[in-house]
Formats: structure tokens, C-alpha cells, sequence
């Protein structure tokens, strides 16, 4: 098999030349960003991420980080950060995988099928489990205010800070004031 280094080019050149815009940084091929789109039939559905993508010396032999650098509301993705709780990503990474089947299967099926009993996010989890209606009502409000071309041109920022009090009446109990510090990606 090629080296490492061959295959990270090859796989970023596979996911360059698909459907998905990929935007290098610092002109290498071990970190880019990546626009997805929200699955088809999901509440997801019209919403545009920007996807940060670090790939390891060791690549494919050990999985990328891959973290949402606009905001989400999803029990697997920590609100803050960006970071993913998946494990075909986590532990159970293979070199069989490619950065495709991040993007066309692994990521989508996040979407599709949130695990709330493993959560980055409590609220979100905690919300899905408790009252559906009022989580579904906030992921598509999430999607509205941060899931547009218009957040992935501006590195995601949007109007985070003056936004946070509009979100809907299902807002639960915590607040961003609890947490020390706000990461911005």
C-alpha cells in the first residue's frame, strides 16, 4: 500500500474533486475546512456547515479530527467546540475509511440518527429525550440562525453572542455562563 502521505493527498484530491468545496489552510493538505450540506429528509435538511478537518501524521491509519465550526444543535457535537462524538470516527477507525465516507456516510448518519444516551451536549440530549417537538423546534431554529452560506463565509461567527437570547422558549435550564471561556473556531 502507498505511504501515508500519499494517501492523504489522494483522499483530499478524491474529496476536492466530488461535490464538496474544500478550502486548505495554510496551503497544506493536513488541515482544510469542508462546506456539508444537511441530509435530505432531515431536520438538518438546508443547512451548511463548515467543517474543520485535521488530518494526523499517521492518516489513514489513524482517524481525522472533525469538528463543526458553526453551530449545531445536536446531542453528538459539543455546542462549544465543534467537536464529534462518533465512534466509527473515535475508536473505531479504520484505513479502509476515506475522507468521503465522513462526508457522504459517517456525517450524515450523525444527522439522521442522534444517539442521545452518548451526548456531547446534554441539553440537546436531554432535550431529545424529554420533549421531541421542542428539540426538533430547536434544531431547525439552530439551522436558521448558523446553518447558512452566509455563517461558513464569515468563519461561522454570524451574530452567536447577540443571537443566543432569541432562541426559542424550548431554551433549557443551562446557560453559556456556566462553562469558563467560549471557543472560537
Amino acid at each position: 500500500m502507498s505511504s501515508p502521505s500519499k494517501r492523504r493527498e489522494m483522499d483530499v484530491m478524491k474529496l476536492m474533486m466530488s461535490d464538496y468545496t474544500v478550502e486548505t489552510i495554510n496551503d497544506g493538505l493536513t488541515e482544510f475546512n469542508v462546506e456539508f450540506h444537511g441530509p435530505k429528509e432531515s431536520l438538518y435538511e438546508g443547512g451548511v456547515w463548515k467543517i474543520r478537518v485535521e488530518l494526523p501524521d499517521a492518516y489513514p491509519y489513524k482517524s481525522p479530527s472533525i469538528g463543526f465550526v458553526n453551530k449545531i444543535y445536536h446531542p453528538n457535537v459539543d455546542e462549544l467546540s465543534g467537536s464529534v462524538c462518533l465512534d466509527v470516527i473515535n475508536q473505531s477507525w479504520s484505513p479502509m475509511f476515506d475522507l468521503l465516507n465522513v462526508f457522504e456516510v459517517f456525517l450524515p448518519q450523525l444527522l439522521l440518527y442522534p444517539n442521545a444516551s452518548d451526548p456531547l451536549n446534554g441539553d440537546a440530549a436531554s432535550l431529545m429525550m424529554k420533549d421531541r417537538k421542542l428539540y426538533d423546534q430547536k434544531v431547525k431554529e439552530y439551522c436558521e440562525r448558523y446553518a447558512k452560506k452566509e455563517n461558513i463565509c464569515n468563519n461561522g461567527t454570524g451574530d452567536e453572542e447577540s443571537d443566543d437570547e432569541d432562541i426559542s422558549e424550548a431554551e433549557t435550564q443551562s446557560s453559556d455562563d456556566e462553562i469558563p471561556g467560549r471557543a472560537d473556531l
